[in-house]
């Protein structure tokens, strides 16, 4: 059994008040066993991508940075494995919304380079975020392989295909999604059970749990051209039969702390062998866009 933890958290402006209440959680949740910590995305500041400004491109830091040196530290002090997600700066007019796994000696196990990158309204990542160039590798740990992944990538069943034939044990996606202020309610609905569903459909189409990690709470649009997204939290963990083994609250912050069973995902590939009925002969045209 593995026991992770999830924080979900609302953020402010105050970058150091931010960092400040997530140390206080990740101790919190180290002090009560866990041994794999997962956060959310862009959790360093205000998800700043609901506008077009390259003054936000100050927000970035090369990695090792003082950021990852920051939590790497921490890693080694709480003797946790730890999930981070960095606005990665490679070079002047080059970054990229990046995940950082600690290990628990503090050295970095790997990173993962968000591969899909979203441009919808109040979401302009491809103003900031260069695609990833890394692959869909996963990461090696203490506690597992880790097939880690970001946001906008858990709609894409290929990317959890692929993290799962590489050998990942979890799949794991730090998170920041919500509601803008024109969604209806029925819209509102739709829209969370098709997020909750569509990465609960990855657990058992490839046999592994999945956590994820959102952002929560009501985060304003600096351009004032609309009134801003509500992070719908929900963070959650589920088995690799899809089940939730924990859920998190709409619009509270939270810290869920559970035991995952990593080997249980072997008696249900035994049962479901998914991956041994693949046609993997027929399946080429899937690298291409569109079949006309």
């Amino acid at each position: 059994m593995l026991k992770v933890a999830l924080i979900q958290q609302s953020n402010s402006s105050d970058q150091d008040l931010n960092r400040k209440r997530l140390t206080e959680n990740i101790k919190k949740c180290a002090s009560e066993g866990a041994e794999l910590v997962v956060l959310q995305e862009l959790h360093e500041s205000l998800y700043f991508c609901q506008v077009e400004d390259t003054a936000n491109f100050d927000l970035a830091e090369p990695i090792p940075g003082k950021t990852s040196e920051y939590y790497s530290k921490l890693a080694v002090e709480l003797q946790i494995v730890l999930v981070t997600s960095l606005f990665e700066k490679r070079t002047a007019g080059l970054y990229h919304n990046t995940a950082v796994v600690f290990e628990r000696d503090g050295s970095i196990a790997g990173i993962y380079r968000k591969m899909h990158i979203p441009d919808d309204p109040n979401y302009y990542e491809k103003f900031y975020f260069t695609p990833g160039d890394l692959g869909f590798k996963p990461i090696q740990t203490s506690v597992g392989k880790l097939g880690v992944l970001v946001c906008w990538d858990q709609w894409y069943p290929e990317a959890a295909r692929l993290m799962t034939l590489a050998g990942a044990q979890i799949l794991i996606y730090p998170t920041a999604i919500g509601w803008t202020y024109n969604d209806v309610e029925s819209e509102q609905k739709r829209q969370l059970d098709a997020w909750l569903t569509v990465q609960r459909g990855h657990a058992i189409a490839n046999g592994i749990p999945v956590i994820t990690v959102n952002r929560v709470g009501v985060e304003p649009d600096n351009s004032t051209n609309t009134q801003g997204i509500r992070f719908w939290g929900h963070s959650f963990v589920a088995g690799p039969q899809g089940e939730f083994l924990a859920l998190a609250p709409e619009s509270e912050d939270s810290n869920l702390i559970l035991e995952v069973d990593l080997l249980h995902s072997e008696n249900v590939r035994r049962w479901w062998p998914f991956l041994r009925d693949r046609r993997i002969d027929a399946y080429e045209d899937l690298t291409k866009r569109y079949l006309d």
